[in-house]
């Protein structure tokens, strides 16, 4: 194990509620974007905060499996997971583009052709986008990853490493171990030995139907998070969760990917689960999760 393993900070609840932004408490403004990947148009929400100095540094955030990108409801409250957080970074001074992969949400494609692969040159192509929109930083770009999202973020950061620091939420760091947990060993080996075309149609644990294609399956045995974060030199945050029964076990299977990565790096981890208990309300989100996070992005500028 690394020395910086060893070495890596882990809190357990103890961020409060910061505003440490570069421009104070400013307001945000949204706005729906789309660009091209492959002939298919990804729908995205471009957050931005009102009266900077200047064009804002930007996270790319990336959503969950089944997710779409403003991400679950959070109870009492009006917003998702997702776009709780992206009004909070820009109340610190960070633009935010949430996108919707190919297949999810609001974005062209099925989703029974989603691959990790697919969504990473989503991912890949949304940091390009940013790189050349006037309304933010295009030379001050970070990620921000949730669950599968975090796996999608780590090849991002691999494929264009220039971005500023990363972040991630319970990162899906063992895919086959992680999604044979949620699909069952039956259907992951048969589809796995299947046709990449064949679909498969299966329940999930929270009673949802969905269908995947093969392709999806072949991809679980040869997809690397801490391969990825290898060939990303720069700042890593990754947060989990001791309560987290999806990306297990915690803390270790978030700390494994600081044995991998070779640059500035810190592990928090937090009594909360695998969606930071947005189903109880915004208490871990708005005390912990987004603090952590408005705090790793203020120190990697």
């Amino acid at each position: 194990m690394k020395t910086s393993s060893l070495r890596s900070f882990i809190r357990a609840g103890a961020v409060g509620v910061l505003s440490l932004g570069l421009w104070g408490n400013a307001q945000a403004a949204e706005e729906v974007v789309t660009f091209p990947v492959n002939g298919q148009m990804i729908k995205a929400t471009l957050e931005t905060p009102d009266g900077g100095a200047g064009p804002a540094p930007v996270v790319l955030m990336l959503h969950g499996f089944t997710g779409s990108r403003d991400e679950l409801p959070v109870k009492d409250t009006d917003e998702g997971v997702f776009s709780r957080t992206a009004r909070q970074l820009a109340e610190n001074g960070f633009a935010s583009l949430r996108i919707d992969f190919r297949g999810s949400g609001e974005s062209e494609g099925a989703w029974e052709d989603t691959t990790f692969g697919g969504q990473i040159v989503d991912a890949v192509a949304a940091v390009d986008f940013l790189k050349d929109n006037a309304n933010v930083d295009g030379s001050r770009i970070s990620l921000l990853g949730w669950s599968q999202g975090g796996l999608v973020a780590a090849h991002t950061a691999a494929a264009r490493p220039e971005v500023r620091s990363m972040v991630l939420w319970a990162p899906a760091t063992n895919p086959l171990a992680v999604f044979t947990n949620l699909f069952g060993k039956e259907l992951v080996d048969k589809a796995i030995d299947g046709a990449i075309d064949e679909a498969h149609t299966f329940t999930l644990p929270w009673g949802a139907e969905t269908t995947l294609k093969g392709a999806f399956f072949k991809q679980l045995p040869t997809t690397s998070t801490a391969g990825a974060v290898a060939y990303y030199p720069g700042p890593m945050l990754v947060i989990v969760g001791t309560n987290d029964t999806v990306v297990t076990p915690q803390p270790f299977a978030g700390r494994v990917l600081l044995d991998y990565h070779a640059g500035e790096e810190e592990l928090v981890v937090f009594e909360t689960d695998h969606v930071w208990d947005a189903f109880a309300g915004p208490t871990t989100l708005d005390e912990k999760m987004i603090p952590t996070t408005v705090r790793w992005f203020n120190e990697h500028p």
